[in-house]
């Protein structure tokens, strides 16, 4: 856990279900201050069509914005065809990050295919991207259960895993789409990754759904995971999941690991106040802790 990678995805992961577009100068603040707050990665958005998710209409003109911009934190975008990932390459995206379902109801809900034509598709564009000289994260989503279909069978979600470590792409993501993680089954499946390459670099996307959020996060981390993606003030949900919740929040996760002397070089009083600004912005509770009790500021000892 020494130096575990945060991934930030409020600004696509969180907002992408609520109801109110936030407007684009207002995303700018929350990234630009996530993103040299200290944390490793800022996810910007995703190249979806506007009409279907309307938060991400704007995610092309905030990338010509940030690309120009000196920052702390590599800037990731989402890109789930052939087209996303044109308009991700022309606004200069460094970091692409691509997924495929292992629920087939969920694949197709999100992306209008099954899972065998999405998993040909992404891995044949995130190669095009790498080709492209582009960072690539693949993922495998609703990795440890489904809203819709219940549970997800192991040799599933790793024929996937097993179909990325083939094509060459070691950076990947098991995602708790629904929220249907536990710890148990969270290490095991870092640990069958690692197996199948050991010098593979796994990211954990964890939700809360069910409140296990946390728990699964650090079976992640003690397994192997190199990086968490969190969101802020635990913004966040799946739009075509059946129950849509929270991420586990950034500043929590980050409090926790200072608590444990890890990651002392994140500027947490900054992520807390991005969560308080996007709490006051759209004017309800998040579902996150630290930006709510502040937090402890020195070890307890015994």
């Amino acid at each position: 856990m020494d130096r575990i990678l945060i991934h930030e995805v409020g600004p696509r992961d969180g907002l992408q279900v609520e109801a109110t577009v936030v407007p684009t100068d207002v995303k700018l603040d929350w990234i630009r201050r996530a993103a040299d707050s200290g944390v490793d990665i800022v996810q910007v958005g995703s190249f979806v069509r506007g009409d279907k998710v309307p938060q991400m209409a704007d995610t092309d003109d905030l990338f010509r914005i940030l690309v120009k911009e000196d920052h702390h934190a590599l800037l990731s975008g989402l890109v789930l065809n052939e087209k996303g990932l044109e308009r991700a390459l022309e606004v200069g995206v460094p970091l692409i990050c691509l997924g495929v379902s292992a629920s087939e109801t969920h694949s197709r809900k999100n992306t209008g295919m099954g899972t065998e034509d999405a998993q040909r598709r992404i891995i044949a564009t995130a190669l095009a991207a790498k080709q492209a000289g582009r960072k690539v994260q693949v993922s495998v989503q609703s990795a440890f259960g489904c809203g819709f279909e219940g549970s997800i069978p192991e040799d599933r979600v790793m024929g996937i895993v097993a179909a990325y470590l083939e094509a060459g792409l070691t950076s990947i993501s098991l995602a708790d789409t629904a929220g249907h993680s536990h710890p148990d089954q969270v290490r095991r499946y870092v640990q069958k990754v690692l197996e199948l390459h050991p010098a593979a670099e796994i990211t954990a996307h964890i939700h809360n759904t069910y409140g296990l959020g946390m728990a699964s996060v650090y079976a992640a981390m003690d397994a192997g995971a190199k990086a968490i993606e969190t969101s802020f003030g635990g913004l966040g949900g799946c739009p075509f999941t059946k129950v849509a919740a929270g991420n586990v929040a950034t500043e929590d996760l980050v409090h926790g690991l200072q608590r444990m002397g890890l990651r002392t070089d994140i500027d947490l009083a900054a992520l807390i106040g991005v969560a308080k600004d996007v709490s006051t912005h759209l004017g309800r509770d998040l579902p996150g802790c630290v930006h709510k009790t502040g937090p402890i500021t020195a070890k307890v000892t015994a």
